[in-house]
């Protein structure tokens, strides 16, 4: 019995172990059974069946799947990988051109002419600076078929300090020239070679010197100012200074700004005689101008609405005058930059000079009258714009009014006693009429390469005079063409040409025994020239030019030919201080 007691024991005790060690197993996520195998199984034909797609559930309640949120958390791993530095394609460059702020230029050429030319320009500090250039042109002359001297010097010399500053700019200027020109035109036949006044001495020296400034300023009212003072005479005891200066500003008047420009010119001086009368011939006249300017810009259209006025007081015949003009501008963008129309009206009060007179004709008589002129209007319409990046163009229409315009007429001869050396016919005088002029012109710049530029311009004139039989020495026609060509790093090459059309100057009809004039017409000409010069270096270059290649030997004045071909040779040094 003992015996059977501890047998039992024992599988109870292996019992409860095997009990125990399943609940530990149910506790995994496999779950296992203990299968008693009673005897082995043999399966028959009639056990198999067919495993269905969609199974039939049986269960008498299904639960819903639940929905699983996925959460990612990413966190920076370092890492030591470093990837290589792209590098661009080497390239070959050019040397790029070193650059200079001053130069020097002389040249020697036929007719014994030299030409000169310094420019300089030198930097005190980050805001100051200080330049200044001479010009010395001469020949000795040597014109075929002509009775005097005709030999010239022209010389200037202009010096400026300018200063720049954060909130305004300001420049100060002086100048001098020089010049020296003859009254070689004398006409012919009235002289020949066998005339005693062959023996003359024309010569007529110019002299003259200005000194003056500008100032401009940035986040004020007003926006510019200049003045300018200028004296101009000659050998001949003439003599004139003028004064003149201006103020530019925007004003803001209610909502709108409008800009306005204050001007004041002062002009006296005096001639020691009239061309015919010994007697004393002054001059005189001062004019305060007032153009105030409204600006309206809308998309593609700009419009200025503005008007000028003017006060001017005759100084010398103690007479005072008030004058009106348009101010009127307007353009339209009608493709771009491919086509811009532009229009407007303006007028203004020219003041006329000695000077200015003797700088476009170097052959007038100290003895003229010096007075305004009036532009009554100044209407112009055209088209400008692009073609392509490289194709520029602008096409234009005109009509001038003015009255005492100045125009250039041939002196007669003083047969009687002439007591001066301008009075044999080789001089001219200022006439002053009212002239209408009707402009036809236009312009085209292309830029065929980076090297290679090409310009061209013509324009077309008709006049009408009121007093005046002609509108005296002015052209018809007037064109000219420009080239440059950068042919390589060393060589380069230009030309030009330049065409004056017909111009009607008056001359004698009878002489004997009365005086009559009647017109004569100087025929067009054009003047070609070209240069060609070689960079040796950064610093020095040579060059050779030609003027008047074609050889002509036009008339630009009556009786006035000038030098046929020309050829000059020279250097250029640039350098720097």
């Amino acid at each position: 019995m003992r015996k059977h007691i501890h047998k039992i024991s024992i599988l109870l005790i292996t019992l409860s172990v095997s009990i125990s060690w399943s609940q530990e197993r149910d506790n995994d996520t496999i779950k296992t059974d203990v299968i008693n195998v009673v005897k082995p199984y043999t399966p028959t034909i009639s056990d198999a069946f067919k495993v269905k797609e969609s199974p039939t559930i049986d269960d008498d309640e299904t639960t819903t799947k639940k929905e699983v949120e996925y959460n990612i958390f990413s966190f920076p791993v370092a890492s030591t990988f470093t990837p290589a530095k792209g590098k661009a394609a080497v390239v070959d460059k050019e040397k790029p051109m070193e650059l200079f702020d001053n130069y020097a230029s002389l040249g020697f050429g036929s007719y014994t002419t030299v030409l000169g030319d310094v420019y300089l320009n030198h930097s005190l500090s980050k805001t100051d600076n200080i330049g200044g250039s001479v010009r010395h042109h001469s020949s000795q002359g040597g014109i075929d078929d002509v009775l005097l001297d005709d030999y010239f010097y022209d010389t200037k010399l202009n010096v400026n300090f300018s200063r720049k500053e954060r909130d305004l700019s300001w420049n100060v200027e002086g100048g001098f020239k020089h010049q020296i020109f003859n009254w070689y035109g004398l006409p012919q036949p009235y002289y020949d070679v066998t005339s005693p006044e062959t023996q003359l001495g024309v010569s007529h020296t110019f002299y003259g010197g200005n000194l003056g400034g500008d100032i401009a300023f940035q986040d004020t009212y007003i926006k510019s100012a200049s003045v300018m003072f200028r004296h101009f005479g000659d050998d001949q005891g003439s003599g004139e200074n003028r004064f003149s200066a201006d103020v530019a500003a925007d004003i803001p008047i209610a909502d709108i700004e409008i800009s306005i420009k204050v001007m004041f010119d002062y002009l006296g001086g005096s001639f020691d005689r009239y061309y015919n009368v010994d007697a004393e011939n002054k001059y005189g006249n001062f004019n305060i101008g007032l153009a105030p300017t409204y600006r309206l810009v809308q998309d593609d259209l700009t419009l200025d609405l503005g008007v000028s006025l003017f006060y001017l007081n005759d100084t010398e015949a103690s007479e005072s005058k008030f004058y009106i003009y348009p101010n009127i501008a307007a353009s339209y963008r009608v493709v771009d930059e491919v086509l811009i129309a532009y229009g407007g009206i303006k007028g203004g009060l020219i003041q006329n000079t000695y000077e200015n007179f003797a700088e476009e004709n170097k052959f007038v008589s100290p003895t003229l009258l010096v007075a305004p002129t009036d532009q009554q209007y100044h209407a112009y319409v055209g088209l400008k714009g692009k073609v392509s990046n490289n194709v520029s163009y602008n096409i234009k229409g005109a009509y001038f009014a003015e009255s005492d315009k100045a125009l250039f007429r041939h002196n007669e001869i003083q047969f009687i006693s002439p007591d001066e050396n301008y009075q044999f016919g080789n001089s001219f005088s200022v006439v002053y009429d009212d002239v209408s002029t009707f402009n036809v012109g236009g312009e085209i710049s292309v830029d065929i390469s980076r090297n290679f530029k090409l310009g061209l311009n013509a324009d077309f004139f008709a006049y009408s005079t009121d007093n005046e039989s002609e509108a005296w020495n002015l052209p018809s026609i007037t064109g000219s063409l420009f080239m440059d060509y950068q042919i390589d790093s060393h060589w380069y090459a230009g030309a030009s040409l330049f065409y004056v059309g017909e111009r009607k100057d008056r001359v004698y009809e009878t002489t004997f025994p009365v005086v009559s004039f009647g017109a004569t017409t100087l025929d067009s000409y054009f003047d070609a020239n070209t240069h060609v010069g070689y960079h040796i270096n950064d610093r020095f270059s040579v060059f050779v030019k030609a003027n008047n290649i074609a050889n002509q030997n036009y008339q630009r004045w009556l009786n006035y030919p000038v030098q046929s071909i020309q050829i000059l040779a020279g250097a250029t040094y640039k350098f720097d201080f």
